[in-house]
């Protein structure tokens, strides 16, 4: 494969991160160039709100803009780009936060911009710079390339002092675009520009009275006097759309994605960013995740799903394999989705090397892998899929072990060997934890009826003609062969499977059962029939 045929395939890709990338090729037909007319990275942003920890929406942003980034560089041989993850840390504390300690010094301090409120863990400068470090050592944890930038740090440094200016000098303009949107009652105190209070240090909600635009003077009212004061140097911060049509135009921000919630926003701040002399960059307006009752996730109803829950019971790659799959589309988030997505991320990453280069651009695994700075797709496939490690670890009981997993596996693969395979050893954990919170207490193993015990007896004895080394293949077609037997009665196959996963497994689904039997065991297996038919 050389980079002429990969480009020729990415310029038609059907992959959505291609699609995206492409309106960056259309918004710089010959390339971003900086003033001088050199070359100019194309800069893609994504924006966190440090008022609460890093999260799996957090992580779903950084990964996908990375695709696009990624493909975009594919598109073009090479191009130069640059990610900023912005901190939105000049924001005045709206609400204090469940999930956090000393919560009666928050309150305190409600109003203030983030990084001017002591850090309630007591290891940071502020509670921003806390929740920031928390964004890099998140961000950091699963190697995304990035660069971080706090507004705090832009707007008290005086970086922004210029882009301030502007907004003044705009006034007028920006206030016709956004009065129209809001109730009245919102009119009456709207203003584009919040002063931070000279007096309290809170971020004001208060009209605001522009008096000289070049030194960003402004005149309102604080706790009843009448104040004229700088808003450059820290001393004030924009409205949310007007703040992200500035930093737009400010940083030069060329991709920017964000939540199905922020439409409006999207188009308000775009309108704002012409009035500023820029443009609204391109970008991905993505659907929101849902629940597994199909409701949207609140992270004050606690409905949603931790990137941490996430690792506890799958793998990182099963979790940028999930977010990467129809961004348009809203999915539901729960602990229920992870064993399909560990299984498809291996399924497609195993189909990777054998796939002709247009079908290789359309696997969610080849961009996966370009996002952790891979060049050429890796192959590879687990000897035993993640659904039937659940089913062999839901067998074994609660207190199964590593060991003795690993001894079952030996039935299935040769030498089996957690040094030689270790991202199914990376599963063991995972698959005993999911057994042990999600699966076990479910499992209800259920008396076979007359004719299902017939079928099972006729299936002990087949097996007890076995080697414990026969072919899985082969005990499938045994098993098939029981179930098609008119003796037992069953209206079709489906009926003959239900009834080994409920009375040997103990649930209405399961895996293949020549797989399971060659994994669990032969004589382990019988077993397990001799126990059903004594229920």
């Amino acid at each position: 494969m050389n980079d002429e045929s990969l480009i020729e395939a990415a310029r038609v890709s059907k992959a959505w991160p291609f699609e995206e990338a492409r309106k960056l090729l259309q918004r710089y037909p010959e390339g971003k160039t900086a003033g001088d007319g050199s070359p100019a990275p194309v800069l893609f942003e994504t924006g966190y709100g440090p008022s609460g920890l890093p999260h799996i929406g957090t992580f779903q942003e950084v990964l996908r803009t990375t695709l696009v980034r990624r493909a975009y560089e594919v598109l073009t041989g090479g191009a130069p780009t640059r990610l900023v993850a912005f901190s939105d840390d000049m924001d005045g504390l709206r609400k204090v936060p469940d999930n956090v300690p000393n919560q009666a010094l928050l309150a305190e301090n409600l109003g203030k911009p983030l990084t001017r409120i002591p850090d309630p863990f007591g290891k940071y400068e502020s509670f921003a710079h806390h929740n920031n470090a928390m964004l890099c050592q998140f961000l950091d944890r699963f190697g995304f390339d990035y660069e971080f930038v706090s507004a705090s740090d832009r707007y008290n440094s005086g970086a922004f002092d210029d882009a301030l200016r502007n907004v003044l000098r705009h006034y007028g303009a920006i206030m016709d675009i956004m009065l129209p949107t809001l109730r009245e009652e919102r009119r009456q105190t709207y203003s584009p520009v919040l002063p931070v209070s000279p007096s309290s240090g809170i971020v004001l909600q208060v009209p605001v009275e522009v008096i000289d635009a070049e030194a960003g003077i402004v005149r309102f009212e604080d706790e009843g006097q009448v104040i004229e004061q700088s808003i450059l140097g820290g001393r004030a911060k924009l409205q949310w759309k007007v703040d992200w049509a500035m930093r737009w135009v400010a940083l030069g921000v060329d991709y920017e994605m964000c939540g199905k919630d922020l439409t409006d926003s999207v188009t308000q701040s775009g309108k704002i960013a012409r009035v500023l002399g820029g443009r609204k960059p391109e970008g991905l307006i993505y659907e929101l995740f849902l629940d597994e009752k199909g409701e949207k996730i609140s992270k004050s109803r606690g409905n949603g799903l931790t990137i941490e829950e996430w690792l506890t019971y799958g793998t990182e790659e099963s979790l940028g394999f999930y977010l990467y799959r129809e961004p348009k589309r809203a999915k539901q988030l729960h602990v229920g989705v992870i064993p399909r997505a560990v299984d498809e991320y291996w399924q497609f990453r195993a189909r990777l090397p054998e796939q002709p280069l247009d079908q290789q651009l359309g696997n969610p695994v080849w961009h996966l892998l370009r996002a952790n700075g891979a060049v050429k797709g890796e192959g590879d496939s687990l000897p035993v899929t993640y659904g039937l490690l659940l089913n062999l670890v839901g067998v074994l009981g609660p207190h199964a072990t590593h060991a003795q997993v690993w001894s079952y596996l030996g039935n299935y693969i040769h030498d089996a060997d957690p040094a030689d395979h270790p991202e199914l050893a990376a599963l063991i954990d995972p698959a005993l934890a999911y057994n042990r919170d999600f699966v076990l207490p479910t499992l209800n193993r259920r008396a076979p009826t007359p004719n299902e015990a017939a079928a099972l007896r006729a299936l002990d004895g087949d097996l007890a003609g076995m080697a414990e080394d026969t072919p899985a293949e082969d005990i499938q077609t045994a098993v098939y062969e029981i179930g098609k037997r008119e003796e037992f009665a069953f209206e079709s196959l489906r009926d003959w499977f239900r009834a080994l996963y409920e009375t040997l497994l103990g649930s209405e689904q399961g895996p293949r059962m020549g797989s399971f039997i060659a994994l669990y065991g032969i004589a382990n297996t019988r077993k397990l029939i001799e126990e059903a038919m004594t229920r």
